[in-house]
Parts: structure tokens; sequence; C-alpha cells
């Protein structure tokens, strides 16, 4: 059954001719926001652990983590092909050189057919952006900032260090070069009311993105964050009915620009670690109730707005 937004899924079925899967490369990277360059200990909601699959060391040379993916995922799809998936931390902060030698080690391995970074807004000088200009010109490539917020006060909440204006400009940088871009929102976070994760959908939708991925706040043991939501200060917005998130992430779909791709609405970090919520819910059984809820309602993408402001 057709969705009822632009999907991830159908999307990057007609950009190969084959089936492809992400596969996560921890590169050895740090964040600004770590090392002093900004500030020390992160963003309050960061625990990098939540989303490294078992496969993905470190210690590993890229070669290593990028097989022992391709063994993890090959059992079911033995004809897959891979999407290298720089993931962990920041993963454009070294120079261009170094960049080089990690990106292209990554698509030299047999089978992979494109590459993905993650990374900051504030990690991206003219330099690296030359680069990887010239490297989307030989393979496919899509960049996905971290932009969490469009809410300055915020982001200095949370500790990110960088402002939305950052973020804006560091998306109209990469888009101006023909890269495929894509950012990342939290829904939630500390001082944000549902009012105001609402109405982000517009801004959001004025970038020249093309994928979104947007997900709950989870409050993860032993980050900042925890510490907040079990003592004074600014709280995050935590949905522990999910049906309150979903109403919420339906009418965020109304408002979006039709043509952005919608590759994500939840996040699961091991239950082990995580406070709240606890929905017990994997993924797709989440986007199945998505999906019904939006049916129900008859919301599609953009249908609460005829005009949307023009990307810039």
């Amino acid at each position: 059954m057709k969705k009822r937004y632009n999907d991830y899924g159908s999307w990057i079925r007609e950009q190969f001719p084959y089936r492809v899967q992400k596969i996560s490369v921890d590169a050895g990277f740090s964040c600004p926001n770590r090392d002093g360059r900004i500030s020390r200990g992160g963003c309050v909601f960061c625990d990098n652990r939540t989303f490294n699959p078992a496969y993905c060391e470190r210690e590993k040379s890229i070669t290593q983590q990028i097989i022992a993916g391709k063994e993890f995922f090959s059992r079911k799809y033995p004809d897959m092909k891979y999407l290298a998936y720089f993931q962990a931390y920041s993963n454009t902060y070294a120079d261009v050189e170094h960049l080089k030698r990690l990106y292209e080690e990554a698509l030299a391995v047999d089978n992979v057919v494109g590459i993905v970074i993650g990374t900051r807004p504030d990690c991206v000088p003219d330099a690296t952006l030359d680069y990887l200009e010239n490297l989307n010109r030989q393979t496919f490539m899509i960049v996905e900032y971290g932009i969490e917020s469009a809410n300055n006060n915020t982001l200095k909440i949370i500790n990110r260090g960088h402002t939305f204006e950052c973020s804006a400009d560091a998306v109209r940088r990469t888009a101006q070069r023909g890269i495929l871009t894509g950012a990342h929102v939290i829904i939630g976070l500390p001082g944000e009311s549902p009012e105001d994760s609402i109405l982000q959908a517009d801004i959001i939708s004025a970038l020249p993105i093309n994928i979104l991925k947007l997900h709950q706040m989870q409050v993860v043991k032993g980050t900042r964050l925890a510490e907040m939501y079990q003592g004074e200060g600014a709280q995050p917005y935590i949905y522990n009915k999910v049906e309150d998130y979903i109403q919420l992430v339906a009418n965020y779909i109304s408002r979006l620009r039709p043509d952005i791709i919608l590759e994500r609405f939840v996040s699961q970090s091991p239950p082990g670690m995580v406070i709240a919520p606890s929905w017990g819910l994997k993924n797709h059984e989440f986007t199945n109730l998505l999906d019904n809820y939006l049916r129900e309602h008859d919301i599609t993408q953009g249908c609460s707005t005829s005009r949307f402001q023009a990307a810039r």
C-alpha cells in the first residue's frame, strides 16, 4: 500500500537496480563538543553506544568493519549491496587528506556502492565540501547533519555548541554543490513543547534538504539529560504514551514540504540503557501504527498548507 508520505524505503529502491543496506562504520572520529574545541562532555543526551551495532568497532579498520557488517546482513540477502554509513560522532571532523583515506577505503570494499556521512554543521569548511562535491560525482553520497532543533535557546540548553543559523548555512552550502543533504531533529528536547515541535516543521521545510530523520527524545542512563530528567531545570518532553507521539508526528508530517524524503520517525536504544519512554515497540511496529493513524485521519505529507516557503 502506498505511503501517505514520501518514504525513504520507496525512494532508495528507485536509486539502485538492486537492494542496498547501510553498514555503520566507526572511523574513530571525535567531536568538537567533546574534545574541548567548543566544549567537553558533548550534548546532554549523547551516548554513542545507543546506536552503534555490535559489528561496528573502532579498533578494527574500516575494511574489517564493513566486511563484518556484510557477513551480518548477507545471511538474509546474499545479493545485497551496501552503503558505508559513517555514523559515530562527527565524520567530517578532520583534514581533507584524512577524510579521503577513510572514505575511499570504504568505497574500495567489494559491493560498497555509496557512502553516507553523518556530521555536525560546524564541521564542514569549504575545503571539505569541495572534496565532497568531487566525490559526489564519482559515487552515490548523502551528507546528513545533526540539526536537532531550530530553536537557539534549546540548542544552548542541550549544550549543542552551534546555532540553528550554523545548521541552515551548512545545509545550503552542501545543497548548492548538488549533494544529497539530510537533516536530523529530535522531538521533545528540554524546553520544547509539542506546539514548538510542530512549528519547527515549517522552518525545516524552508531548508533545501532532501532527507529528514526525526525521533522521540529518549532519556539514556548516565547522560546529563538523565540528571536533568530526574532533577530540576529544563525538562525533556517525554511521550510516555506512544499514541501522543504518533499524533504529533502526524501533525508534523502534515506541515512538511511534500518532496522531503522521510527516513525515520523513532529511535530504539537498548532497553537496558533507557530510562524513558518505554513503548516496547520495534521500529516497524511503530511505523505500522503511524501509517494506520494517517489513513484513519486522512493526513498526507504537506496537507496542512497549500504553499511552502521556497527552499533557500
